[in-house]
């Protein structure tokens, strides 16, 4: 599995971003630094903050170095730190936190995220995933909204559509099978995200 490693940028100084990001992405790199860095870094921007995504842990310390570099000669102060990208936990961990190499590591980390899923959801008062299924009648979607109620699950109808609130995609798509196996051929069972609460940046490259 390929890892994914990010610096992250927090500028204490932010009203002067802008000329940092300025000087990284016009910044004229000698041959040496190109082959420090080896290939593209993807920078995203949010106000005061970077985010700069490596292919490894190689480029991503040089990209550390490149932008302690120049918030050092901007003048500024920034807390930057090395980040890899944690897939069962779908989180960006600290680069010196292994990656699990057991089966209860990694059992640990889907029970970690779960967690905080179900904090999110409590919250919010509502997940990010959803399994729903458009039932063959009204009386199948009240049978089957009462049955996954009785089980726990999160559930609303309305009409023939019967919507079970899940915390994570894998929970989703076990759900998803399941129901599939039970429910007749011809009864719709799909699997819906809720995006709106991933923001979106700006991309811009650094010609490395």
């Amino acid at each position: 599995m390929a890892e994914e490693y990010r610096v992250e940028v927090e500028l204490e100084d932010p009203e002067h971003g802008y000329s940092t990001e300025e000087r990284m992405r016009a910044l004229d790199l000698d041959d040496d630094a190109r082959e420090r860095l080896g290939s593209k870094v993807m920078v995203t921007r949010d106000e005061s903050r970077l985010f700069l995504y490596a292919a490894n842990e190689a480029q991503a310390g040089e990209a550390e170095r490149l932008v302690r570099e120049l918030v050092a000669a901007d003048g500024l102060t920034a807390e930057i730190r090395v980040t890899r990208w944690h897939p069962l936990a779908e989180a960006w961990e600290d680069a010196s936190i292994p990656l699990p190499a057991t089966s209860e590591e990694e059992a640990a980390e889907i029970a970690a995220r779960e967690a905080a899923e179900a904090r999110e959801a409590e919250i919010e008062g509502e997940y990010d995933w959803h399994v729903v299924v458009h039932a063959t009648g009204r009386g199948e979607a009240i049978e089957l909204a009462g049955r996954l109620a009785a089980e726990g699950l999160p559930v609303r109808r309305r009409w023939r559509y019967v919507t079970v609130g899940v915390l994570t995609e894998e929970r989703a798509e076990e759900l998803a099978e399941r129901l599939r196996s039970e429910l007749p051929d011809d009864a719709d069972v799909r699997i819906e995200v809720d995006l709106s609460d991933i923001a979106r940046s700006p991309l811009q490259f650094l010609p490395f």
